[in-house]
């Protein structure tokens, strides 16, 4: 049972490019319910829950990467 390593690591390139989004998103969300009174609050909101949700759909695209390079016939 071989490690396909070019699936590995794309994996672990997806799971890269979520870990930045992991604090930006909450941050943003923080930031829009901080700034209540200014014009911007909603669409800074929109934009923290699209890239919180981008970061869950970044974890598991990678993690079901590396389970498919892992355990592949």
């Amino acid at each position: 049972m071989s490690t396909n390593k070019e699936l590995l690591s794309k994996g672990v390139k997806y799971l890269a490019w979520a870990l930045p989004l992991l604090f930006i998103g909450p941050s943003l969300i923080y930031n829009a319910f901080i700034n209540k009174q200014n014009v911007w609050h909603y669409l800074v909101l929109a934009i923290g829950i699209a890239v919180c949700i981008g970061s869950v759909y970044l974890i598991v695209l990678g993690l079901k990467t590396m389970v498919r390079s892992l355990f592949n016939d």
